[in-house]
């Protein structure tokens, strides 16, 4: 079964990867998002198939700098830990240095660039797209921001 990797950070865009839980019964998958109050249900949920990064938020830029970092080091050590063949991202910022990692590794990255952009896309959807192998965007007004994107309309 092939090894596919979830990843989203906290609130929307872990909500919105979560509405692709019909796929999951097809992969030998993983979740992986920040950790918290808002997150450890999942555990429950999703026994030994959760796994967190740090919590970090941008308005906080000393402690994120660090956050960032040690989250960069726990993406390595995933995507080594699962070698996975895909991996699936809704953004945003846990999402970056893992997809890297993971294509490093050739994995093919899926990014689905969030409901909530309608015009303009989002920082990290910008980093990724040069090295995804799917684009998907949710609304056909993205099309002039990601040209090779695939629009598929609403994942939920």
């Amino acid at each position: 079964m092939k090894s596919v990797v979830f990843i989203a950070s906290t609130g929307g865009h872990l909500n919105e990867l979560l509405q692709l839980k019909p796929l999951f019964d097809h992969y030998d998958y993983q979740i992986i998002t920040e950790g918290g109050p808002s997150t450890k249900h999942l555990l429950d949920k999703y026994p030994k198939r959760v796994h967190f990064l740090l919590f970090g938020s941008k308005e906080h830029p000393f402690s994120y700098l660090f956050k960032f970092t040690a989250n960069s080091f726990l993406s390595l050590y995933y995507v080594l830990k699962f070698k996975p063949k895909v991996i699936v991202s809704t953004g945003t910022h846990t999402a970056v240095p893992f997809c890297y990692w993971g294509k490093l590794f050739k994995a093919k990255i899926v990014y689905i660039e969030t409901y909530a952009n309608v015009y303009n896309g989002n920082v990290a959807g910008k980093l990724l797209y040069p090295i995804v192998d799917e684009y998907l965007i949710q609304w056909e007004e993205l099309q002039a921001v990601y040209p090779r994107a695939k629009f598929v309309g609403r994942i939920f």
